[in-house]
């Protein structure tokens, strides 16, 4: 038996395919390993993966349809598919919009057409956002909550990916599983995330830009509790719902929002360093203040998110100034 892992060459990819392989697991993964961030850091964490008997790799475009064909030829005893393969990043849709249809919708819909065409799957996971709740004002953001109100192009296609993954449950059976991350950080994270961004330019004496006045709030949530939720996830298929379709979502998150300043004085203390501020308006796209209610998810999937930030940054700190040797 096997598992697909997409988005191998990215953050929680990789993580999810390293943990599976810990276990002994035989994982497929798939990566484009595009370059909207260095592509020495992904081809790194390849490296890792590759040294694991059980893991084969194949760069290709997800978005080609071509691939279920290859897949199909080549894998006949696949049980899970974890699809974590997106194009990410909320400002970047502003500039690059293509790319995200591109990578979020085509690439999702050859995901579901491989589903179909693997006759021992079990389950389909998939990577959905905490951006879908968009301009949600109630708090904490629950899955019961509706998200209709998108306000980036990034946000509109995960939950376009919902609404075509329920589709696909209905008509051919396939179980689904959404799940929404809330701003996911920890070793061999995203170059383009606040985290990383931060602790480079304070070591490099370069200052810092803090939207919103520094008046922002994020659900922290560090990689090994997002892995343990996917790793849940991927072992209980959905039961069917009052309709008899086997689809749902969750949210993976803290539980926990952390005011971005105090998120910022712990990498300072961290470093032994203090940042040099820009304060700067809100970024079209950009929210406030996320918070995951995570009921579901723990009462379904025992989730139970372990790693607050005092703990979580000095970890991808350490790992950071290891990696980058500074």
């Amino acid at each position: 038996m096997a598992k697909i892992v997409t988005g191998v060459a990215g953050f929680i990819g990789f993580s999810v395919a390293r943990a599976l392989l810990e276990d002994g697991e035989t994982v497929i993964g798939i990566d484009i390993v595009n370059d909207y961030y260095d592509v020495r850091l992904k081809q790194a964490r390849l490296r890792i993966l590759e040294a694991y008997p059980g893991f084969t790799f194949h760069c290709r475009d997800l978005a080609d349809q071509s691939l279920v064909a290859f897949i199909t030829e080549r894998h006949t005893d696949v049980t899970e598919i974890i699809h974590l393969a997106a194009q990410a990043g909320v400002r970047y849709s502003l500039i690059n919009p293509y790319a995200y249809v591109q990578s979020n919708i085509q690439a999702h819909v050859v995901m579901l057409e491989l589903a179909r065409a693997l006759p021992g799957l079990r389950n389909f996971v998939y990577a959905s956002s905490s951006s879908v709740y968009g301009g949600n004002k109630e708090s904490p953001f629950s899955i019961d909550h509706p998200v209709t109100r998108p306000i980036s192009l990034y946000a509109a296609t995960k939950r376009a990916d919902e609404l075509i993954s329920y589709t696909y449950s209905h008509l051919f059976k396939i179980p689904t599983i959404g799940l929404r991350f809330f701003t996911v950080y920890g070793p061999w994270g995203r170059p383009d995330m606040a985290t990383f961004l931060f602790t480079d330019a304070i070591l490099a004496g370069r200052p810092i830009e803090v939207f919103n006045n520094g008046e922002m709030w994020r659900d922290f949530t560090f990689i090994d509790d997002i892995v343990a939720g996917i790793r849940a996830a991927h072992l209980r298929p959905p039961p069917p719902d009052a309709d008899g379709v086997r689809q749902t979502v969750y949210n993976l998150g803290n539980h926990r929002p952390e005011k971005l300043m105090d998120m910022i004085s712990i990498i300072e203390q961290t470093l032994g360093r203090k940042a040099e501020i820009k304060f700067r308006p809100m970024q079209p796209g950009d929210v406030p203040s996320s918070c995951a209610d995570i009921e579901s998810s723990r009462r379904d999937l025992g989730f139970e998110p372990k790693t607050n930030i005092s703990e979580g940054l000095p970890r991808f700190i350490a790992w950071y100034r290891e990696y980058y040797q500074r």
